[in-house]
């Protein structure tokens, strides 16, 4: 499997480059909108989460087509013209073994579900419904975007506000344990905002060791991260997981991510580990 690595920014005037790879529902969490520098781009979810969760459930699909990229095969349904949103990624991925990997659709869902309880929103609204026969993964398609190896990123007018959603992006895969972060699956849209897909693989370990390394994060998305407990995670994340044990697998991850940045900030001070 292709993984991205992600370059390490030094100092805040740096721009940090993504590295480029070769040729049932449940309550929302009242989570705080995260306050950006950047306009809303392709986010059109935002502050409306609700709205757009209930319109993926029950919105008529009119039509059904293949996907060309992808190896877990996904689809794209299509709403009827002038709806809230025009098309969604479907994905029908029972939880099972399937090319030596750990799969399911319902990943999807609790990634989502765990951007959601981080204020992160960089997870597009994702929720389960039947498409066809089947259950399916049904996640809102993000329009006017491009694969982070399409754009130049030297040429990113937020400097600062790329480098938090890069390091953010880095926290959150090492959380989800997401082994299969890769230049297909970073989107950027016009406003560079860096938008996250693909999570089936994740959540499949608690031992697994970090995918992504990490050097810096906000201080906002490090308060959210230690107020994690588990009975928000069981409330909103373990519908959509593989049993009581890998909500406390996020929450072990969540521990030595804390310890991580925290023996960070005694070796290189805590202007260097919090920058944002």
């Amino acid at each position: 499997m292709k993984r991205v690595l992600l370059a390490t920014a030094i100092g805040l005037a740096a721009l940090p480059l993504l590295a480029q790879e070769p040729a049932p529902a449940v309550a929302r969490p009242a989570v705080a909108p995260v306050v950006a520098t950047q306009s809303l781009g392709s986010k059109i979810w935002l502050g409306r989460h609700a709205e757009f969760e209930e319109y993926l459930r029950t919105a008529a699909i009119e039509r059904v087509e293949k996907v060309p990229i992808g190896v877990t095969k996904p689809e794209r349904g299509f709403f009827a013209p002038g709806g809230l949103a025009r098309s969604a990624a479907v994905k029908h991925l029972p939880m099972g073994q399937r090319s030596g990997f750990w799969e399911a659709h319902k990943s999807e869902i609790a990634a989502y579900q765990v951007d959601r309880l981080l204020g992160l929103d960089m997870v597009p609204p994702s929720v389960e419904r039947r498409v066809g026969s089947d259950l399916a993964a049904v996640v809102l398609w993000v329009e006017g975007c491009k694969h982070v190896k399409e754009v130049d990123q030297s040429a990113c007018p937020h400097p600062i506000e790329w480098a938090k959603q890069v390091c953010r992006q880095k926290v959150f895969d090492n959380l989800i344990a997401n082994i299969d972060r890769n230049a297909g699956n970073l989107l950027v849209d016009g406003e560079w905002n860096l938008v996250l897909i693909d999570h089936s693989r994740a959540f499949a370990s608690d031992k697994m060791p970090f995918v992504k390394e990490m050097t810096r994060i906000d201080r906002e998305l490090f308060a959210r991260l230690k107020a994690l407990d588990e009975a928000g995670l069981m409330k909103q994340v373990r519908p959509w997981v593989l049993g009581d044990g890998t909500v406390r697998g996020i929450l072990k991850r969540r521990d030595k991510i804390v310890a991580h940045f925290e023996k960070l900030a005694q070796e290189r001070g805590e202007a260097a580990v919090f920058p944002f």
